[in-house]
Parts: C-alpha cells; structure tokens; sequence
C-alpha cells in the first residue's frame, strides 16, 4: 500500500470513450485490469466523469453545418467539437462495467456547464473555473498525484499538467492510458507533460 499522501486518479472510462461507445478511444477498455489493480495500492482514489447537458457548446451537433472534429473558436479559446457523448445519465456517460467504482473516495463530474467544456480534473476550459479537485487533496494531505484513463492526449495530459501547476509531483503510468491521438495529438501532449515535469512511466 502506498503512503497516504499519494492518490490515484481515474479519468473518464465510461462507457461512451470505451470501444462501442460514441468518441471511442481504441483499446479504451484493454487498461480497467491494471487500472482496477491499482486501485488497491493507493489510500486515496479519485473518479473524473464527463457529464454533458444533451445541448453541450463542445457538441458538433449544438453548431449547424459543423462537422465533428473539427475546430471553433469560443471565448476561452479554441475547442474542438465533438460527436455527442457522454450525456448526463445516459448509459454512454456511466462508467464502464468492469471498472470498480466501490474504492473511489470521490467523484468528480465535469463538463456539465453548458458553455465551457471540461477536459482537466481540476479545471474548466475556460482555465479559471475550478472543480474543488486541488483543496480537497491538499487538504486531505495528498502532495503526489498518479493519473491514468482516458484519453492520454487530451483529459489525461490535461489533468497532469495542472497537477503539476498546483504543486503535486505527478506521474502518468501510460500502460494504464489510451490516446485518441487527433492530428498528432499523442506525442504534443507527451512533450508537454515532460517539459513541465511530469512523470511518464
């Protein structure tokens, strides 16, 4: 068991980014084995879920005549658009059935404000508006973050990124990730967590 200092977060493996799923990430359920074994090292242990309104900004269909994956402008900068996923109690935003749930100590839904899309546990798009994720493991004690799920490239990267921002000597176990892996996506991201001091195991 590890120090109760470190936690273990899980990003978004639900049923929409798993292989069937609406913004299916390849190979998106092969990780819930060695994610679900982990679970068993950490005291602590975080859950993200994308939890979009059906009429989400970041949906291609909320914008007519645009075509998913590609990108718009919106205030807080460029957003990608996105097949429809992961709406607020359907069955493609639960978490994928084999991923044990009964460990996490909590969850974090994101994405549910309509106009700013959500990619990081601990921040909004929009980079100001906070989910709560950075005072309640500082105040709990935690100084080191190790993140896994989905995707490597985009909530993954994010999340880790600010971890490290906020101060938490952060690790990427990428065996336990699957990229999406848009337009190079994958090795951006990589440099980006390695530069700003990101563990990459």
């Amino acid at each position: 068991m590890r120090p109760a200092n470190q936690a273990l977060i899980v990003i978004d493996i639900q049923n929409d980014f798993c292989p069937g799923g609406a913004l299916a990430v390849a190979g998106g359920d092969e990780i819930i084995p060695m994610v679900n074994a982990l679970m068993e090292e950490f005291q602590i242990v975080v859950l993200t879920q994308d939890w979009h309104p059906e009429d989400h900004s970041s949906f291609a269909a909320s914008h007519p005549g645009a075509a998913p994956f590609s990108l718009i402008e919106m205030p807080y900068g460029p957003q990608v658009l996105w097949p429809v996923h992961c709406v607020q109690g359907s069955g493609g935003a639960a978490f994928h059935p084999a991923l044990r749930t009964d460990p996490a100590h909590l969850v974090i839904r994101k994405g549910f404000r309509p106009q700013i899309d959500s990619y990081s546990a601990f921040y909004e798009n929009d980079r100001v508006t906070p989910t709560g994720l950075d005072g309640w493991l500082k105040n709990i004690g935690v100084t080191a973050v190790t993140v896994v799920g989905l995707a490597t490239d985009y909530c993954v990267a994010y999340s880790a990124l600010d971890a490290v921002s906020h101060g938490f000597t952060t690790t990427v176990i990428e065996a336990a990730c699957r990229a999406i892996d848009l337009n190079g996506s994958l090795a951006e991201a990589r440099a980006q967590m390695r530069d700003a001091g990101v563990r990459l195991v």
